[in-house]
């Protein structure tokens, strides 16, 4: 009955978009994180600091809610015992390792834009490597159109454009597309929600410990940063479980369509949150953002026939 239920178009159509709401929030969210916790762009270790104790709050959430649920503890199987780190290592630890710091040296409107990229990484990974999907022209098309758009948002700074700003940033989408094709793969054998909160946990412990040797420090005693700590906890928790579901019971183009919701939502966040305005409104950022957005919608489009 449970696999019915989320086999529905309108509950894919509904939760997908609760879950890019979710993501949309967590751009403008991480920059106040690092200004509410004095985090400066150069302090890498605070910064992974910050994002490992998201993480791990977030695994304990899903561990107690998925727990309370479905009336029993989540226990790994014997099966999960591999998958857990590979989804530790490309979901949490090695994608938010790069997006973190990446956010830290570029604007919350292109963060959320190149956050788009995602879904195109997901195909090419879902088609070349894991054979879920079918690479044909129009999906070739709308990939080449997203990547047209990141160029477009970069034109003016091109010169200026460093890997561990906008590129880290990318390459945590790569890490992303890696970790939703495992997540399909896995959660053929495994429960969604046991391995969303067990990897989360785990890979929030391996960046807490690499940001604490490093020598990262975070004053928990500020009440506003707990609260946005708190939140961004739910938005991986909540988000990342839910998507993981949506996975498992639908295919991958028809889940990653909503995709393009999440640089939306995030520029529109950021302008309200971080008064990027000008830049969000800029001529290039437009453009990119539609550009981002047709080709997303191209490359995920359902064929009629």
């Amino acid at each position: 009955m449970q696999r019915t239920f989320w086999k529905r178009r309108s509950v894919l159509i509904l939760t997908a978009i609760f879950c890019c709401a979710l993501w949309g929030s967590a751009v403008p969210f991480i920059k106040t994180g690092y200004r509410l916790f004095s985090i400066s762009a150069s302090d890498t270790p605070s910064i992974l600091l910050f994002a490992g104790l998201r993480f791990t709050c977030a695994g304990i959430l899903v561990l107690i809610i998925g727990s309370l649920l479905q009336k029993r503890l989540l226990i790994p199987t014997k099966s999960s015992i591999r998958a857990i780190p590979v989804l530790a290592f490309f979901q949490t630890a090695g994608q938010y390792f790069f997006y973190y710091i990446g956010l830290a040296h570029t604007s919350g409107v292109n963060g959320s834009i190149i956050s788009g990229t995602s879904a195109f990484f997901a195909l090419l990974v879902a088609s070349i490597l894991f054979h879920y999907e079918r690479l044909d022209l129009r999906k070739v098309i709308g990939c080449l159109l997203g990547f047209f758009g990141i160029l477009i948002m970069n034109i003016q700074d091109l010169q200026s454009v460093s890997l561990g700003g906008d590129g880290f940033v990318l390459i945590s989408q790569l890490c992303s597309a890696l970790s939703a094709a495992f997540i399909k793969k896995f959660t053929e054998t495994d429960d969604a929600v046991m391995l969303s909160g067990y990897q989360f946990f785990l890979g929030g412990l391996v960046l807490i410990l690499i940001g604490s040797c490093m020598g990262g420090h975070l004053a928990l005693a500020n009440s506003a940063g707990i609260v946005v700590l708190f939140h961004l906890a739910f938005v991986s928790a909540c988000a990342y479980t839910l998507w993981g579901i949506l996975l498992s019971n639908h295919p991958v183009s028809q889940v990653g369509i909503f995709s393009c919701l999440i640089p939306v939502m995030g520029v529109l966040l950021s302008v309200l949150m971080l008064q990027e305005t000008q830049q969000a409104f800029s001529l290039t950022s437009l453009i990119s953002l539609i550009l981002i957005v047709w080709g997303v919608g191209m490359v995920n489009a359902r064929e009629d026939n």
